[in-house]
């Protein structure tokens, strides 16, 4: 769980980077590309090596995909090796959505197993217009990681900007969107400020639930790619 340098993608992330940033801007290659995007979603979790609050590299989108409340599971696979299992509860209140997350992160080998835990808030702050075409949303929350020696506690801002799109002739809608994040790190070793682009994409499978791959570029831990279920209510 340790902080470096800025990384490149791997080639699958980065082909997912093209395709849903292509997608954001124009609707109807969304259409026209949806079997692509999943391909490239696949491909980026197959070949990917600590949510934002919790180190993991797991984003949001710009809108919550419930009326009351969702409750399911996120796998996170960090650059760098190891994976990170965690249960996510998040609810409405008023004009935010708070989650609850808390896990465990198993780094592989004979390393101790990292706890997880933190909260999370969105707020939408953006709606689209016919000058702006996305829709945002603050996104901001607090965790940790603690590990004998090597605790950290995270505090990321970012801003999520997304559109919803119904290919046509699916019953599946997709919201691709992308998430700059800064985020405060302090623990047991030095303070530290990082920068990451998050990018992702929401499946609304059915009424009740979604299916979600996100993945982060830029400064570690946010960077690798993170899968998750959610059951919507």
């Amino acid at each position: 769980m340790g902080k470096g340098a800025a990384r490149n993608a791997p080639g699958p992330l980065g082909y997912l980077c093209h395709v849903v940033s292509e997608s954001i801007l124009t609707g109807e290659s969304m259409r026209n590309n949806v079997a692509v995007l999943i391909t490239a979603v696949s491909s980026a979790i197959a070949t990917a090596a600590g949510a934002q609050a919790t180190g993991m590299p797991s984003f949001n989108a710009p809108y919550r995909a419930f009326q009351r409340s969702e409750f399911g599971g996120v796998l996170s696979f960090p650059d760098g090796g190891g994976t990170g299992f965690e249960g996510v509860y998040r609810y409405a209140s008023g004009k935010f959505d708070i989650g609850l997350r808390g896990g465990f992160f198993d780094p592989g080998g004979n390393a101790s197993t990292v706890v997880l835990a933190g909260i999370e808030a969105r707020e939408r702050v953006i709606t689209h217009t016919v000058d702006f075409p996305l829709d945002g949303a603050i996104v901001f929350g607090a965790g940790a990681d603690l590990v004998s020696g090597g605790s950290e506690l995270n505090i990321p801002v970012g801003l999520s900007l997304g559109r919803r799109i119904d290919p046509q002739g699916s019953t599946v809608s997709i919201v691709p969107y992308v998430q700059p994040t800064l985020a405060f790190i302090v623990g047991d070793q030095p303070s530290d400020l990082i920068f990451a682009f998050g990018i992702g994409a929401d499946f609304r499978l059915s009424r009740v639930l979604d299916a979600r791959v996100s993945g982060g570029l830029g400064d570690a831990p946010l960077t690798g790619v993170s899968i998750s279920a959610v059951w919507v209510h």
